[in-house]
């Protein structure tokens, strides 16, 4: 159970409890939710959004994508998705395509889905393909606080 260095020492400095749940290897967000047996709309997974004025962190639930278009409209900015070396060169202390949802740990504007506010449990990519990071809903809504929260996706 690996969790990325930079996102530990970020939960570690917020004091919010958390756990760790280990699951066989899975590549995508929501082979990581069967394989881990939790509700994939109680998995935050993380895109990382190109825009003009540097990249930002888009979270949503694993079994949902992020509308572009919607978060356009919000941002009043062009935007897209980044391109894979851009995730690798922000997510650099985790595995390729294993990047959590928590940008304040890698200094991300970040914009969540509201779906992801009030669940009784959240879990989120830990950095690597086969561990998670498991928190009460109320500690996840006190960790993604300082993020934006808009309704930015589609089933």
């Amino acid at each position: 159970m690996t969790i990325a260095s930079r996102l530990q020492h970020h939960l570690d400095a917020t004091g919010l409890p958390y756990g760790t749940v280990d699951h066989p290897y899975a590549a995508t967000a929501s082979e990581c939710a069967q394989a881990a047996h939790v509700p994939g709309d109680h998995l935050a997974k993380s895109v990382l959004i190109h825009r003009e004025a540097g990249p930002m962190l888009a979270v949503v639930p694993s079994n949902h994508q992020v509308d572009l278009r919607a978060l356009q409209a919000i941002l009043h900015n062009p935007l897209g998705l980044a391109a894979e070396e851009d995730m690798d060169a922000v997510f650099d202390d985790c595995a390729h395509g294993a990047a959590p949802c928590v940008g304040a740990a890698y200094g991300l504007p970040t914009i969540i889905d509201n779906s992801l506010s009030g669940l009784d449990t959240v879990w989120f990519e830990a950095g690597d393909h086969k561990t998670l990071v498991k928190m009460k809903g109320s500690d996840f809504d006190r960790l993604m606080r300082d993020a934006s929260h808009e309704a930015i996706c589609v089933h």
